[in-house]
């Protein structure tokens, strides 16, 4: 997809939505065509890293042992730290309503066999697997940037993707930028995979929906 074709979709799901009090979402939706979801090989379960990071707050976990210290430095609001130790403690309940509530999970990599043994279950449906952190990383901040620009491809049951690209302040040429580089992602997975896109669609929270050229 051309940037200029992306500026123009976005355009017109802006001038399909009226002004909201709050700062809606501008979402991607692709529809697959004729994919067996029955069989496993055609399941979907890719992460994308964005252009530009969507401007809204989201949920990160991080598990760490060695790294604690490290955690103390970020002090922001929708981040939470279990240790080693507490995350042997959960429950079950609390390890589900966590992977409801927790958008990205991140994992000291010497802790992955034993969060793979706890949260595995419960993580690994969602597409929620934690990133791993090698012990000796400097500062945790980087992850939340990444975090805040991370799209998480999951096409299990239905065959079809949704995803956030931007919200309504953010600036229409970054926007444009996330558009193309989701669509060129999804494209080479498909061609990896052998599968086709039916259709897309880019809307707004409370918008009408545009249709997105496809290849």
């Amino acid at each position: 997809m051309q940037k200029e074709k992306a500026l123009e979709f976005i355009k017109r799901a802006r001038e399909n939505a009226k002004k909201r009090n709050f700062d809606q979402s501008i979402d991607l939706i692709i529809n697959f065509r004729d994919l067996d979801l029955k069989k496993p090989e055609n399941r979907i379960r890719e992460t994308i890293v964005l252009p530009y990071p969507v401007e809204k707050e989201i949920n990160i976990c991080f598990i760490l042992d060695s790294l604690l210290p490290k955690a103390k430095e970020l002090g922001e609001e929708n981040i939470r730290v279990i240790s080693k130790e507490e995350m042997a403690n959960l429950s079950s309940k609390e390890i589900k309503k966590m992977a409801k509530s927790y958008d990205i999970f991140y994992a000291e990599a010497p802790l992955m066999p034993l969060v793979a043994r706890y949260f595995g279950k419960y993580l690994g449906p969602r597409g929620k697997m934690p990133f791993p952190i090698p012990p000796n990383t400097p500062d945790l901040k980087p992850f939340i940037e990444r975090a805040r620009k991370t799209v998480l491809v999951k096409v299990i049951n239905t065959p079809v993707f949704q995803a956030r690209i931007g919200v309504e302040s953010m600036d229409n040429e970054k926007i444009a930028e996330n558009l193309v580089y989701v669509m060129d992602k999804v494209n080479e997975i498909c061609e990896k995979k052998g599968i086709k896109i039916k259709n897309a669609y880019l809307k707004l929270t409370m918008g009408k929906p545009v249709k997105v050229e496809v290849k």
